[in-house]
């Protein structure tokens, strides 16, 4: 982790937006601008063509794709390019964000307020269950970004205050917080939380975690895909879950 090569690459993202055309106007979003410059500053190794489809990165390191949502999309890039090379997909989640509202009729911009919500590690599990296939290949990593973000908002919602449903305009990276590298099955149990029963639900695994009961399903899917949890019964209709010890994996 480089905090200061990421305030670099803000930096000069931000540059060269404002000699191109201003917030939001780019066919390339500055979230994944400024990751694709940090993790690659050299244009020649950006934007290259393999098999048919384009690497957002391909140099010494292998091809690192940057997707910053909708992990679905990636299935039949993942597909040709683990075939060739080691493969990095970097994924940004936000455990600090604010919100500017942009007024598409007037161009003025608020000022900046802290938002609620508020990303934690597990908030990678309902993306990354599409391609959960190659989180044991071992050609594959997974980096994830832990970003303090800025997201540019426009008031074109539904309601009197023009913000709900309304939609976004850019989202911007401020720092740096944390990067978190999975390079193999096993990496994965460092989400698991401590304190938990030898025999729990989803529901169990939720509270532990502080997340939905259907995004504990979803995390706990994906970790018994990876050997690291197993079901081990039935209460009702919902399964009973038990960590598998490292030995045993």
């Amino acid at each position: 982790m480089d905090k200061l090569r990421f305030l670099e690459a803000c930096e000069q993202t931000a540059g060269a937006q404002r000699e191109r055309a201003g917030i939001g106007t780019l066919g390339e979003k500055t979230l994944h601008a400024v990751l694709k410059r940090y993790f690659e500053p050299h244009a020649d190794s950006q934007e290259v063509k393999v098999d048919g489809f384009v690497a957002d990165i391909c140099g010494e390191n292998g091809i690192i794709e940057i997707q910053t949502r909708q992990l679905f999309r990636l299935v039949k890039k993942l597909e040709t390019f683990l075939e060739y090379s080691d493969v990095t997909v970097v994924y940004p989640v936000f455990p600090v964000r604010y919100v500017r509202w942009l007024d598409p009729e007037t161009g003025e911009l608020g000022e900046k307020h802290k938002s609620p919500r508020k990303d934690s590690i597990h908030s990678i599990f309902r993306e990354i269950y599409s391609i959960k296939y190659a989180l044991d290949n071992p050609r594959f990593r997974l980096c994830i970004m832990m970003i303090e973000a800025e997201d540019i908002r426009y008031l074109n919602g539904r309601d009197k205050s023009r913000k709900r449903g309304s939609s976004r305009c850019d989202r911007l990276p401020v720092s740096l917080i944390d990067e978190v590298w999975f390079e193999g099955p096993e990496d994965y149990r460092r989400v698991i939380p401590e304190g938990l029963p030898e025999r729990f639900g989803a529901k169990d695994y939720a509270k532990a975690c502080r997340i939905s009961a259907e995004d504990a399903r979803t995390e706990l899917n994906v970790l018994c895909y990876l050997g690291l949890c197993e079901v081990a019964g039935k209460k009702g209709s919902a399964n009973i879950y038990a960590i598998r010890s490292e030995r045993n994996v």
